[in-house]
């Protein structure tokens, strides 16, 4: 069993229908992820992204899209997962032993209601995954360098998750936010790049510097 995980960039195209009208574009770009880096994009599960916290098991009878969802996880071989993102992190999860990922979309509001705590926590309970057994991969993403929020939401980060997440009273730290929340349950095994979408001048989409732009994806499968 081998787990593949990788994260798109521009040169891929835009992988998202809800931000184009040329649907034709975004299944091209799709098909041609799955050509590139050799996995089944037909079968490829993603989700109708809303800034929430629902996370969703997926079986080999899921639909391809999962609407209202921000989390999915599975156990199923040769089942993409895929979060599509323009500055939100995209997380990737997996526990190699137990045959167990899921794709995140940490957002900011997502964050705030401890998605990535729940999608793991939801690991262990359904599956049976040990903590110390899973590694996280945190994608390309805004860094604290450019993440900067109202006073009255930077005011909520430091109440709720301490006031070492918030640098120059507005900038908010949504990576080491992450961290904190995985680590509190014992998920150690954290790998994040340091990439900023916004200023980095990467080859990746970014809604703060283009409100039209594409979105990029974190994918991750298992292969049997």
């Amino acid at each position: 069993m081998k787990i593949k995980q990788f994260f798109t960039t521009k040169d891929d195209g835009n992988i998202a229908y809800h931000v184009t009208t040329n649907t034709q574009e975004v299944d091209d770009n799709r098909k041609a992820l799955g050509e590139k880096y050799a996995f089944n994009s037909s079968t490829m599960r993603y989700m109708e992204q809303t800034h929430g916290n629902n996370v969703h098991i997926i079986t080999k009878d899921s639909p391809l899209l999962t609407k209202d969802c921000d989390a999915l996880i599975t156990n199923v071989p040769n089942t993409a997962l895929m979060v599509m993102v323009a500055d939100c992190i995209p997380i990737l999860l997996h526990d190699a032993k137990k045959g167990v990922i899921a794709a995140v979309h940490a957002g900011r509001n997502s964050t705030f209601l401890k998605i990535t705590s729940k999608t793991v926590k939801m690991m262990i309970e359904t599956f049976g995954c040990n903590p110390e057994d899973i590694e996280a991969t945190f994608g390309p993403s805004i860094q604290v360098c450019c993440y900067e929020v109202s006073e009255e939401l930077a005011h909520i980060v430091k109440q709720s998750f301490g006031d070492e997440f918030v640098h120059h009273e507005r900038y908010i730290d949504l990576q080491g936010i992450n961290t904190k929340l995985l680590k509190e349950l014992n998920v150690t095994n954290i790998r994040v790049e340091p990439v900023c979408t916004k200023c980095s001048h990467a080859n990746y989409f970014s809604y703060r510097l283009d409100k039209a732009c594409g979105r990029f994806a974190g994918i991750i499968t298992i292969e049997k």
